[in-house]
């Protein structure tokens, strides 16, 4: 008899999940073999997902309601799987993301976690040397269905010229990134300001900083160390968040001198520079 592993559906939404996925499928009389040739995936995979050892894709938990008539409650559940898997500390502030009606954010040396690609968050994570580094990729591309929704925050993002120059991931990645970021151009609820090199010393040399809006809660302002992330809600700092935002504001580029500099470095610095005995890098 094949050893199943026990779990606690209450130790960790990735447990509640693999216990209800099991638990359903045997209400189906299903084997994890029939689920995964219905799904088009592994028995494996299913088992792996079954004793909470490998994290769901949403496609994967919206292929796994529609085979199992569950009325959407995995494709309800994988949000809270992938947040779990997201650093302890950044948890509440994910939440709180969630919700705002409006995210003003400045980056000074990479871009915006709503804006990365996959392959650029990839590179990003991967600097912390992560032993779940495809879940915590997951997840953060998780977090940008929040633009995507019927009423999505609107998002101002000024971005440090750096963050345009250092090429992270390599040149294909990082062109990918900038046209990613020129994408947002016909998007209502995004807009993309660069504060150049030229603009010199700026009202937020001490790094980069979130500030969030909602309905009826308190603004709150988000900044991050090296091993941790800091959110607060007091009144002072949030001031002084907002007028040293609206400095940077004033400073950056328009959004349409943005897009065009982002363009210029995409081509100038990541373009196709083939040569005699080179393939193409982008």
């Amino acid at each position: 008899m094949v050893n199943i592993r026990s779990l606690d559906p209450s130790a960790s939404p990735l447990d509640y999940y693999g216990a209800e996925l099991r638990r359903l499928r045997e209400e189906a009389n299903l084997s994890q073999a029939e689920l995964g040739s219905i799904l088009y995936c592994t028995a494996s995979l299913i088992g792996q997902i079954e004793t909470a050892k490998k994290v769901p894709t949403r496609q994967f938990s919206e292929r796994l309601d529609a085979a199992l008539l569950t009325g959407g409650v995995f494709s309800r559940l994988v949000g809270l799987v992938l947040r779990s898997q997201l650093p302890t500390w950044f948890q509440a502030y994910a939440e709180m993301e969630a919700k705002a009606t409006y995210i003003s954010t400045y980056q000074s040396q990479m871009v915006y976690g709503l804006l990365q690609t996959e392959a650029y968050a990839r590179a990003v994570l991967a600097t912390g040397l992560p032993d779940n580094l495809e879940d915590l990729v997951a997840a953060r591309l998780d977090r940008q269905r929040i633009l995507d929704g019927k009423n999505p925050p609107l998002t101002w993002v000024v971005l440090d010229e750096a963050a345009l120059c250092r090429p992270v991931g390599g040149r294909a990645v990082m062109r990918n990134q900038l046209a990613h970021l020129l994408s947002f151009a016909d998007q209502r609820w995004v807009r993309v300001q660069v504060l150049p090199f030229a603009a010199g010393e700026h009202a937020s040399l001490i790094g980069s900083f979130n500030l969030l809006r909602f309905g009826d809660d308190p603004d709150v302002v988000y900044t991050e160390d090296l091993i941790a992330g800091h959110t607060t809600a007091n009144p002072e700092t949030v001031r002084e968040a907002g007028l040293r935002y609206a400095h940077l504001q004033a400073s950056a580029l328009s959004v349409e001198d943005s897009a065009e500099l982002i363009l210029c470095v995409m081509e100038e610095r990541y373009g196709d520079q083939r040569g005699p005995d080179q393939h193409a890098l982008a």
